[in-house]
């Protein structure tokens, strides 16, 4: 395979401006929740949701914004608990909220990505907010308070699932000095950070100022005003500020009075986070140092420093300024993580802070705003609401560089959410949440140059998507709304390319398997749950088969009946079908699920085997058709036997796809599903190769699959998998090597990695890490004179268990006993020497890290000797547009 590799596609950065966890803790002691959450908003108005389940940090969904839009902020609520028809008690439901240089609050509906709602009040554009602690009684809502540009702060409530202004707690002063940072004490008083060196802090039930704190004046030679950027509450009740000097000073939780004062940083602080039992402070700035402070202990209480805080060290994690920070502490994670002007997410273990290392989340989207038209070698890349379409020269054709041959700016404010291109590259489809666009892409008049005419093909109407794809002839398009709705659209497309294509009126819908044992958690929207919501769909190549995969790991299927038939009427309804009842259907699409549309002699139902197909393990972040060795086999001219009579007056052929699909899914826990969509089970070759026979390399992986390329032929069936830091060549005609020092190196990866990882990164090694060992000097006069032996600092609770060595053992014997053979059980001689060096020799995998970071990679042509070829596009931070930076005094 050729590799084009490219950085010529450009990829505005968006800054971190905002995080919240959805849970600072869990509830009553108990294990982390599952619906705990790490909402980003970033300065291009969109809205990341990453799980971090088990430390795989999964993109689940983006909220996308749109032009001018900006997240300044960020915080979740819970509803009060309520009990369902059998009476068990069920969690409230979570709310997310955001602000952004406006006056207004905005809810979003967890399930669909949009607004849901925006609070209205008379008072000037927010600045921070913060949301009430959740109380005791369980019945009770959550407050949101507000602070705003001209002083003013601001009391909303969400009960009675809405969110409305409920008063003022404090009106604008003569000064009119922006409130900077808000947070509550308790669940009555609050505190606020101002622009004019003032903390206030104030009782939200009657509005008075129980103090005013005053940080006195800047330093000499710089502003007179302190700006007050964050302030935070302990759990004693004392609580820290960052300000502009770069200070952080910690005050006493009754009196009010300054405690300390710690110069860490060379210019702001602009955010703040502490541990859950108070004992540790994190802040971060604009000089890219994240600093961790301590309390002493009472072993100091004879030198008069107990309780004292101090500067324990300081990092630079990131490469330009901190904006945000949040953290977590439960029975496994324990993190913080912060994000800012570089767009990356860094991960740092707040209770095992130097024990372990720190980790860098992806800064590049989860799905690439890439796609590819490998037949006119053109790659079309988006962002925010601009497409452009660049020509990809073969590589015999010398050192010319790709060019810009078309460029698209769309009208409206929403921002791109998915653009899909059609194999011979005709077709463009471009959805926002709003709309959907299809054009025609014409080859260039003699003369013109080389950019193409861009034509608009009449669409029917259709709401906006949050997902488009076309089938690779350009004769479907498929669109997944917000709410989950699976719309087709018929394209009639000529050989002619300078004829207009037109898209049928009639829309077919289709429906999934109604999942009746999908559990109610905390992440509800407001007509469906989260956890359906759609996250990858496609097309097989030949375009016969459409599936879909959720976020719960449920699997749906459609194929086509019949053939097409180019005498057929374009569409006939038969209206007389009654609708299936095992289909997810809603009340306003009732009467459309009643009749049957067939075009041109072909109809869509479902998989007749669909409901076979297993649910996955966890999340998928992957899902691709593998292209058939034998796509060129003829096809039938129509359906010469299907006609019309007096009894049957809309018929259609029920002959469905002869071929075998196999559609690959990969999960967030790096396990490769390959099933066979017509039979409904999983292929062969996965039942022979669980997830511990994987290479270990593989195995190892902390970043999640991006996408994937395809080389298959009938020498060879290759899988090119790819994530924003790996590339790996997996070839399924082989199967992988199952040895026993794999199997327990395996086990000893599990039991490290379920046990002792605190969601951040992998443990130091001992060789870097502080004291983990100790030399013990046995004194007895048997032993030599200064004999040592090493004695190891053991943790409690690193065994694994029994069950889950058992489970791995027998996949292992599972898969060795359905490929029929001995592999695995060679002898500790030279036979599994040699056994070894012959693997090594024919492994059916290979990968490499050296592209770094990976923006995505797609197939673009052919090569001269019948190899494909692929554009592979990296984004490196050092290539990013971003704004000047702070240069401290020793740099």
């Amino acid at each position: 395979m050729d590799i084009h590799r490219s950085r010529f596609v450009p990829f505005p950065s968006s800054a971190i401006n905002a995080l919240a966890f959805s849970h600072t803790e869990p509830e009553h002691g108990k294990q982390d929740p599952e619906s705990l959450r790490l909402a980003i908003g970033r300065a291009n108005g969109n809205i990341e949701i990453w799980n971090p389940k088990n430390g795989a940090w999964l993109q689940e969904k983006v909220f996308y914004g749109g032009k001018d839009r900006s997240v300044e902020g960020l915080a979740w609520t819970q509803d009060p608990d309520r009990k369902n028809a059998d009476g068990k008690l069920i969690p409230g439901r979570l709310r997310l909220f955001s602000i952004g240089y406006s006056s207004s609050i905005t809810e979003w509906d967890l399930a669909t990505g949009l607004p849901l709602r925006h609070s209205s009040g008379n008072h000037s554009e927010v600045w921070c907010f913060a949301a009430q602690p959740r109380q005791r009684d369980k019945r009770i809502y959550q407050k949101l308070v507000a602070g705003c540009a001209d002083g003013t702060i601001v009391l909303l409530s969400t009960e009675d699932d809405d969110l409305t202004f409920d008063r003022f707690v404090s009106r604008a002063t003569n000064k009119k000095a922006r409130a900077l940072s808000i947070a509550y004490k308790d669940s009555d008083t609050i505190l606020a950070g101002f622009a004019d060196s003032m903390i206030r802090v104030f009782d939200t039930r009657n509005g008075s100022v129980i103090r005013n704190i005053s940080l006195g004046s800047g330093p000499v030679g710089g502003p007179k005003e302190i700006l007050v950027w964050k302030v935070k509450c302990l759990p004693n009740g004392d609580f820290v500020s960052g300000d502009s000097t770069g200070e952080i000073r910690i005050y006493n939780g009754r009196t009010y009075s300054q405690l300390q004062r710690i110069s860490g940083h060379e210019a702001d602080v602009l955010d703040l986070a502490v541990s859950r039992d108070g004992s540790s402070i994190f802040s971060a700035g604009m000089d890219r140092r994240t600093c961790f402070y301590s309390k002493r202990r009472s072993v100091a209480r004879t030198e008069g420093q107990a309780g004292q805080w101090r500067k324990v060290s300081h990092q630079r994690y990131h490469q330009h300024d901190v904006k945000a920070m949040a953290t977590y502490e439960g029975s496994k994670l324990n993190i913080v993580v912060s994000g800012g002007i570089d767009t990356q997410p860094i991960v740092v273990p707040v209770r095992e802070f130097g024990k372990e290392l720190s980790r860098g989340l992806p800064s590049l989207p989860a799905v690439p705003p890439l796609a590819s038209a490998p037949d006119a070698r053109l790659l079309v890349s988006w962002w925010n609401t601009e497409v452009r379409i660049w020509r990809v020269k073969p590589q015999d054709d010398g050192i010319e560089k790709p060019k810009v041959i078309a460029r698209l700016a769309l009208q409206g404010e929403e921002n791109i959410t998915s653009v899909a291109i059609s194999k011979d590259g005709g077709l463009l489809a471009v959805s926002t949440t709003g709309t959907i666009k299809l054009f025609q892409l014409l080859r260039p008049q003699s003369g013109a140059g080389p950019n193409l005419r861009i034509r608009k093909v009449e669409m029917p109407p259709l709401s906006g998507s949050k997902c488009v794809r076309l089938s690779a002839s350009g004769k479907w398009l498929s669109a997944i709304s917000v709410t989950d709705d699976i719309q087709l659209v018929r394209i009639i497309r000529t050989e002619d390319m300078d004829d207009s294509p037109r898209a049928l009126n009639k829309i077919q819908h289709l429906y999934r398997l109604d999942r009746g044992n999908v559990p109610e958690t905390q992440l509800r929207g407001t007509f469906a749950p989260y956890e359906r919501s759609i996250a990858h769909a496609d097309f097989s190549v030949d375009g016969n088969v459409f599936a879909v995969v959720d976020l719960a790991g449920y699997v749906d299927t459609w194929v086509v009946e019949g053939h097409e038939d180019s005498t057929a009427p374009e569409v006939d309804v038969d209206e007389s079908i009654p609708g299936n009842a095992d289909y997810d259907e809603s009340d306003d699409d009732e009467a459309e699920s009643q009749e049957q549309i067939i075009y041109l002699g072909q109809h869509w139902i479902q998989n007749p085997s669909g409901h076979l197909i297993p649910r996955l393990d966890s999340s998928s972040v992957l899902l691709s058709f593998e292209p058939n060795s034998n796509e060129s086999e003829p096809q039938p001219d129509g359906n010469p036997a299907v006609h019309p009579t007096r009894h049957n007056p809309h018929p259609h052929s029920h002959e469905l796809p002869r071929k075998e699909y196999r559609l690959l899914i990969v999960s967030a826990e790096h396990q490769l599903y390959l099933f066979d969509i017509m039979a409904g089970r999983l292929s062969e070759w996965s039942r022979r190769n669980p997830p511990s026979s994987y290479p270990r390399e593989y195995q190892q992986l902390d970043l999640p699959a991006k996408g994937c390329t395809w080389d298959v032929s009938e020498a060879q069936q290759r899988i090119w998998l790819y994530g924003e830091k790996w590339l790996f060549m997996f070839d399924l005609a082989k199967d992988f090597s199952i040895t026993e020092t794999e199997n327990v190196s395996s086990k000893k990866r599990k039991r490290n990695g379920r046990k002792n990882n605190s969601g951040a990164g992998d443990r130091i090694p001992e060789r870097d890490a502080p004291v983990t060992k100790l030399r013990k000097f046995d004194g007895s006069k048997s032993s030599e004179a200064g004999e040592a032996h090493w004695t190891h600092i053991v943790k409690a609770g690193s065994k694994n268990t029994d069950d889950e060595d058992e489970e791995e053992d027998n996949s292992q014997s599972l898969a060795i006993l359905r490929r029929g053979s001995t592999q695995g059980q060679q002898s500790n001689g030279e036979e599994h020497a040699d056994a070894v060096e012959q693997q090594k020799r024919s492994e059916p995998w290979w990968h490499t890290f050296k592209y770094r970071p990976i923006l995505g990679m797609l197939p673009i042509g052919v090569g001269a000797d019948h190899a494909p070829e692929v554009i592979l596009v990296e984004r490196p931070s050092w290539d990013l547009d971003l704004p000047p930076r702070f240069v401290g005094s020793h740099e």
